[in-house]
């Protein structure tokens, strides 16, 4: 029998401003550790760390633009649009424009605070 979600599970996010996460699978909500589904919510002028996970993490935007520094450059990625980034990889989220922006982050394995590799 296919198991039903009820509701998502809040997480606490790391930034400059508050940023909403809605664990619907993962190691939290679902106790799944191969895949971790969240629904992001960003306010404009967001922004957390640079990160280099262990993990492949495809984001893929509902509403706004989500920015993505990498080592070299930067990427826009808008609504309609997805991005996958790669484990080992150096990545910085952002959501600088009005508005902020609505995605979905799909990372495989699952989210861990263990395997994000955040900067300090």
């Amino acid at each position: 029998m296919p198991t039903l979600i009820q509701k998502p599970t809040l997480i606490e996010a790391a930034g400059n401003k508050p940023k909403r996460i809605e664990e619907y699978a993962g190691r939290v909500n679902s106790q799944h550790s191969a895949v971790s589904v969240a629904r992001m919510v960003s306010p404009e002028g967001w922004e957390e760390p640079g990160q280099r996970p262990e993990f492949e993490e495809i984001t893929v935007v509902l509403n706004g633009m989500v920015r993505v520094d990498y080592e070299g450059g930067s990427l826009e990625v808008r609504a309609g649009q997805a991005v996958v980034a790669h484990p080992g990889e150096w990545v910085r989220y952002s959501s600088p424009e009005p508005g902020g922006a609505e995605y979905i982050a799909v990372c495989l394995p699952a989210f861990s605070p263990e395997t994000v590799h955040r900067d300090s």
